[in-house]
């Protein structure tokens, strides 16, 4: 069992709670909404009526500044949900939800059925409003690590956290950390270029801090 998947809330599944298409009375006629890659799923000031679970692909999670930049505040792979804002009463979306690989199949369900599901099982509901507060916590941080930190400092949070939710000990005492995450992926979480992102990457590796490769690194303890 994945822990820490963000469709696992302690203990509890949100894949097969949420999503439709896991009810024989919802299955034949419930289907799975399909993205092409760079599409959006929604914009921000659209209207916010669901909340959606990634089947299979990747999303991206922002917004833009009054001159034009973009801000990424989370890049989400199978696993993952977003949109859950609107169970605190979110009528319009704050940020634009990208779909970002080749094929992308995104499951969504009604605000109004989940609150239904939230209010006939109240275990659920302590728990998805605790999954709420810790994502925009963990945003926030991103965002104050975006606006105050060197990159260099950026991408050694960024390895923390990855730790954190990737994470697996090694019997030499090391921590291999298998992402879902692009070397653009990351540059783009990160507020930076590919380029600079690959130099600090290659010089945490000459002082022995880690090892990596296209989807796994290697932290050195």
């Amino acid at each position: 069992m994945v822990t820490n998947n963000i469709w696992f809330v302690e203990d509890i599944n949100l894949y097969k709670i949420l999503c439709p298409h896991k009810f024989k009375a919802y299955k034949n006629s419930h289907e799975f909404d399909k993205y092409d890659k760079n599409e959006f799923i929604y914009f921000t000031d659209e209207s916010a009526s669901k909340v959606y679970l990634i089947d299979q692909g990747k999303v991206k999670i922002g917004y833009y500044t009054e001159e034009g930049s973009e801000v990424v505040k989370a890049i989400l792979s199978k696993g993952e949900i977003f949109g859950e804002k609107t169970i605190l009463g979110e009528e319009k979306h704050t940020e634009f939800a990208q779909a970002i690989d080749k094929d992308n199949s995104i499951c969504s369900i009604s605000t109004e059925e989940l609150q239904g599901l939230m209010l006939k099982n109240r275990p659920l509901s302590i728990k998805l409003y605790r999954f709420i507060g810790l994502r925009i916590k963990k945003l926030e941080r991103r965002l104050e690590l975006l606006l105050f930190k060197d990159t260099r400092t950026r991408v050694m949070e960024f390895l923390s956290e990855l730790e954190k939710d990737f994470g697996t000990p090694l019997l030499n005492g090391n921590i291999k950390i298998k992402h879902p995450y692009t070397q653009k992926d990351m540059a783009s979480l990160l507020g930076t270029s590919r380029p600079s992102l690959n130099i600090i990457m290659n010089e945490l590796k000459e002082e022995g801090f880690l090892d990596f490769n296209r989807n796994e690194i290697i932290i050195k303890k």
